[in-house]
């Protein structure tokens, strides 16, 4: 499935609510990063620590279309797709 960003925009508007998470942990840094798709955009909160005492981090943002692309093109399988044309 070609994902422009018409279809993009679908995939968003028919996954109202759709969430899920990613964990990354190395020997330095732990990540993790909760998406949700809300009001028509994907939204992101990541969290984590580094091994500096003092660098734990919460950063919330809207994903840019190419990790909205991204985000969909690797769920797409968990995604309503309903009306779409998948290849």
């Amino acid at each position: 499935m070609r994902l422009t960003k018409q279809v993009i925009q679908q995939l968003l508007d028919q996954n109202e609510g759709f969430k899920a998470s990613t964990h990354y942990s190395d020997r330095n840094n732990t990540n993790d990063r909760h998406y949700q798709i809300v009001s028509g955009e994907l939204r992101i909160r990541e969290t984590g620590k580094t091994s500096w005492a003092d660098s734990r981090y919460d950063n919330e943002f809207i994903a840019d279309e190419d990790q909205t692309r991204r985000f969909l093109r690797n769920n797409l399988g968990a995604l309503n797709t309903d009306g779409l044309n998948i290849d």
